[in-house]
């Protein structure tokens, strides 16, 4: 605790340049434990105050508009442009203070600094020092009540926060040890709780009495409501006669509140952490601008470029979009059809997960990497990995693996993060929400999906939702800037094979060598490379004898330099790359496979096809011509 003389004088420099503001912490306790603060006499307060914050901190405005009537805060000689407070203002903690002189939501415990720049928070004792902290507190099902609307919300913003600890022994204190609450929780709960209650238990009791401080963001749902508020004081153990409450903060909570379902998703991602204390400072920005204006943001933001050594509180001003495709995209791929990648961008803005699938050779892993470093901005935003039947949950996601000790050089195992872990963590870190980042999986379907995937089939379908993962016992979800394009080879596996579960969750797009984007694909590529058109004439007739759609040969085998690199290129593609796939597609029929789809045949077919075309032609040209006449040609 605090005491008076001890206390040194605290500093808030206003916004935009403007004087520095003055005051100190007061010994007295205030309501529910709150510690008071006092503006000191003379000390400067700005003028107006920023739109938002009549709604999102009322109590502030009230207060300030008070001070103005009664002639407490009167326009400054001192400052001009300014008020000044004509007495001591007792504010009843430290943000509400800094609200009333900075005209916008403040975090007094950060904000006011000794003249050395130490923070207010630091002169309370008991209490982790760093940045400030975010938490969420469940309180609406505590023993079968709501003790949020019973107990937490009493007082209007005078509240509290709690927790039910009915058999600690009653000299809890903050700042204690893990390892001390681990020794007293296994002592006082002995045989009322489970191994994993008294876990829970334990990290819950440590983040409540030692790792929370005044000054953090404390927040709660109750009704389809969150509830946000700010720690004001320290934990306390009172005597709590139904035992639901025992350990208590108080909480200045906002009057505002946020439907649950209108939350960002990486808010209602962490609110589904199933624990009584979920530390939320990773999404603490997102939650500090809750109900902020764009000009409330741009303030806020512009004030800490005028004075970077105050802490602000960090504001969400980008957010995730997914660029629409260009012209220029459509013509580096050679689709003709700007609107069909317009498409797959707004497939995987609305679903987030997306598989090509068609037969060999439709560029299916090309496009994907590069609409995906399109869409991402950059190479560097893609992962791609490629799954086979022996791939497992652990290769792809996390499991323990043989590693080397380097001190001792002997082999345990350790849990190692797979390519989506890695590249999940890698988008949620602060300061990345806003960027694209995609996962390719090449081959798909030649997985068992069911065992790859494991729980992670639920977040596939419910990105706003977390699970506790099988070998860490975290709890994650998946990223909602994290996008997957897979691709399945029809030929290898029929696509009717996949099950419901993965329909459900992914949006399916055909790439068939009959059908635009791939149908004009190679011509067009012919004509750019100024290539003659004979390949893609060749495919084409070739894809007309294959009757099955998903053995149908896509283009991007004939779409390489080496083809045309001496004259013999085209045969040894077609010898090497093309008619083993069809032999193996008809083992066992007795198909004369080089008289059926070889080069001769084929090109004798083009000839005929010519000749005829040729004939029609000059038929219908002539003066005998017949118009009604059926030329069937020389087949």
């Amino acid at each position: 605790m605090t005491h008076g003389d001890d206390v040194p004088e605290f500093r808030l420099p206003l916004p935009h340049g403007g004087p520095v503001a003055r005051g100190r912490l007061l010994p007295r306790i205030g309501v529910n434990g709150r510690r008071t603060f006092l503006l000191l006499a003379g000390t400067p307060a700005r003028t107006d105050s920023v739109p938002s914050l009549k709604a999102r901190f009322p109590a502030s405005f009230r207060l300030r508009e008070d001070l103005r009537a009664s002639g407490r805060l009167v326009p400054s000689t001192q400052w001009p442009g300014w008020l000044e407070a004509t007495t001591d203002i007792e504010c009843g903690s430290p943000s509400a203070a800094a609200e009333v002189v900075t005209g916008r939501s403040a975090n007094g415990w950060v904000e006011w600094r000794t003249e050395d720049g130490r923070p207010l928070s630091d002169f309370m004792e008991g209490v982790w020092t760093g940045p400030t902290k975010a938490w969420l507190v469940r309180g609406s099902n505590v023993a079968g009540q709501d003790v949020v609307q019973r107990l937490w919300l009493t007082e209007g913003r005078d509240g509290i926060v709690s927790l039910a600890a009915s058999r600690l022994r009653g000299d809890a204190a903050p700042g204690m040890s893990k390892e001390m609450l681990r020794a007293w929780v296994e002592e006082d709960y002995d045989s009322t709780a489970t191994y994993n209650q008294k876990q829970e238990l334990v990290e819950s009791l440590h983040a409540f009495l030692s790792r929370m401080r005044p000054g953090d963001l404390v927040c709660t749902l109750s009704g389809g409501d969150l509830y946000l508020g700010e720690i004001a004081g320290d934990a306390a153990q009172v005597a709590s006669a139904d035992g639901r409450s025992n350990l208590r903060r108080p909480v200045e909570w906002r009057e505002a509140t946020y439907p649950y379902d209108a939350l960002p998703e990486e808010i209602q991602q962490k609110l589904s952490t199933q624990h009584d204390v979920v530390d939320l400072s990773s999404v603490i920005d997102l939650l500090n601008s809750l109900g902020m204006s764009p000009e409330e943001i741009a303030e806020v933001e512009a004030e800490a470029a005028d004075d970077p050594s105050v802490e602000l509180p960090a504001l969400v001003v980008r957010e995730l979009d997914l660029p629409q495709p260009t012209q220029e995209l459509a013509d580096q791929l050679l689709l003709h059809n700007l609107d069909w990648l317009r498409e797959i961008r707004d497939l995987l803005w609305d679903e987030r997960q997306l598989v090509f699938y068609g037969p060999p050779g439709t560029g299916k892993t090309y496009l994907a990497q590069e609409i995906a470093a399109f869409l991402g901005g950059g190479r560097e935003q893609v992962k791609l990995v490629q799954f086979h039947p022996a791939y497992s949950y652990e290769d792809f996601f996390e499991g323990f693996r043989p590693r080397e000790d380097e001190t001792n050089g002997q082999v345990g195992f350790r849990l190692t993060a797979g390519p989506l872990r890695e590249l999940a963590d890698l988008a949620s870190r602060e300061g990345n929400r806003h960027v694209p980042y995609f996962l390719i999986i090449d081959e798909l379907n030649r997985a068992n999906l069911a065992k790859v995937f494991g729980e992670l089939y639920f977040l596939l379908e419910y990105r706003n939702r977390s699970v506790r993962l099988t070998y860490s016992a975290a709890d994650f979800a998946l990223p909602p800037n994290l996008f997957i394009i897979g691709t399945m080879n029809t030929a290898d596996r029929s696509i009717a094979l996949v099950d419901a579960a993965m329909r459900r969750r992914f949006a399916f797009v055909e790439l068939s060598p009959r059908e635009e984007p791939t149908s004009g694909l190679l011509r067009r590529w012919l004509d750019r490379e100024g290539y003659g058109s004979e390949p893609a004439d060749l495919l084409d007739e070739l894809n007309r004898r294959i009757a099955d759609p998903d053995f149908r040969i896509g283009p991007s085998y004939l779409m390489k330099r080496s083809v045309f690199r001496d004259a013999q290129g085209l045969e040894r593609t077609w010898r090497t790359k093309i008619l083993p796939l069809l032999e193996e597609h008809h083992y066992g029929e007795g198909m004369p496979i080089e008289a059926t789809y070889g080069l001769r045949a084929l090109r004798r077919a083009l000839a005929r096809s010519a000749a005829a075309d040729s004939t029609s032609d000059a038929d219908s040209t002539g003066p005998q011509a017949d118009t009604g006449a059926d030329d069937d040609g020389d087949e």
